[in-house]
């Protein structure tokens, strides 16, 4: 009989639940298949990070040269799958639309029936590329114009940005954005990645998962902090208004998002290249406000509660100095973190076995049937 263990843990914290060779972070360090985020951020491309996280190395130039092009190609939605998508409303949240999507591409995939490793590889492609499509599409049939598709040759960072905004992105947007990506593109058993993996386990087909974990991905706990940063920032309005808004919002115990993660406990890597870019970006702009409001708000917090910033806290205006509308900010991180979900769908499925789980039970004991008309 198999031993089960009865000690819970509140959201399973530091429960070690599976072994991977896709993420790390381990001793406030994040690596991508060991190479650190602070040499990838500064030194890789996008592409080259998904690349690495679904192949398990970086590649030659030829091989990033025809993966990006996959991507591209792979981008462009079938016309029978449009029909459908173009019919759900525009006015429901993003990601209800984005979720719904996702799961009609499975229809009109070439793999549709093939859950073979290889098969799973050219899903994983296909979606990378069509997640930005499908993100950069709702904004623009809900303002009444056509889709764009992707440009073969160009990386997502250019095609994301090119396909919201229906024009050639500037050089520094392009290399800021692509720096964004790397930095979402994975981050080892967090939430949605792990209801991903449950449902490969299951032996369920990639868009299933990758439908679950957009799904989860939604809730406001995991990928809706930045745009709820921005809207504050929006409430803030100036940056003489900052320090006063965000005592009083404290007093009031308010939660401000934006702070502290649960892994880390000496900040997160991630935020010193997002708040580099923040400022950069402002800079570059003539408008700094958004910056030296987050800049504020984050010396308050950091003295007050003793809490650092986390990943969403400056992508915020990252995001907002790129144009990019603050409903979708949660949207990009599917753009992005797709690239690690399949790769754990697929590391998942070539050494599975089935999640799950015991929990314990904590309901009274001893129960005995009563009749209902004695009840």
């Amino acid at each position: 009989m198999a031993t089960v263990l009865t000690q819970a843990e509140a959201g399973l914290e530091d429960i070690i639940a599976t072994s991977t060779s896709i993420c790390s972070i381990e001793n406030g360090v994040l690596a991508y298949r060991g190479y650190n985020i602070d040499d990838l951020a500064t030194n890789a491309t996008f592409g080259e990070v998904t690349y690495l996280l679904l192949y398990g190395k970086l590649p030659t130039r030829t091989e990033l040269e025809t993966m990006e092009k996959a991507i591209a190609e792979g981008g462009k939605v079938p016309a029978d799958a449009w029909k459908i998508i173009k019919g759900f409303p525009l006015t429901v949240p993003p990601m209800d639309w984005l979720r719904s999507a996702v799961s009609v591409l499975s229809f009109s995939d070439p793999d549709y029936k093939d859950g073979s490793n290889e098969a799973n590889l050219r899903k994983a492609i296909r979606l990378t590329g069509q997640m930005t499509t499908l993100v950069t599409a709702f904004d623009r049939l809900r303002n009444g114009k056509e889709p764009i598709e992707p440009k073969v040759g160009k990386s997502q960072a250019y095609n994301f940005l090119y396909q919201l905004l229906g024009q050639e992105p500037d050089a520094t947007s392009v290399k800021t954005f692509d720096i964004c990506l790397i930095l979402h593109a994975d981050h080892e058993l967090n939430a949605s990645t792990f209801s991903a993996r449950v449902t490969a386990a299951t032996l369920s087909d990639m868009h299933s998962a990758i439908t679950s974990a957009i799904g989860t991905l939604k809730g406001p706990l995991h990928g809706g902090a930045n745009e709820q940063v921005m809207i504050m920032l929006g409430k803030i309005g100036e940056a003489s208004k900052a320090e006063e808004w965000i005592r009083a919002a404290l007093a009031r115990k308010d939660k401000i998002m934006g702070f502290g993660h649960r892994v880390y406990k000496n900040g997160d890597p991630r935020a010193k290249h997002l708040m580099k870019l923040s400022e950069a970006l402002g800079k570059m702009k003539g408008d700094t406000k958004w910056f030296e409001m987050s800049r504020l708000v984050d010396g308050v917090v950091q003295k007050e509660k003793g809490l650092l910033p986390n990943v969403d806290f400056y992508s915020a205006s990252t995001y907002h100095y790129l144009g990019i509308p603050t409903d979708l900010f949660t949207p990009i991180f599917a753009c992005s973190r797709v690239t690690g979900w399949t790769a754990h769908v697929c590391e998942q499925l070539a050494h599975n076995r089935l999640i799950r789980p015991r929990a314990e039970y904590q309901g009274a004991r001893d129960q005995h049937y009563v009749a209902i008309d004695k009840r």
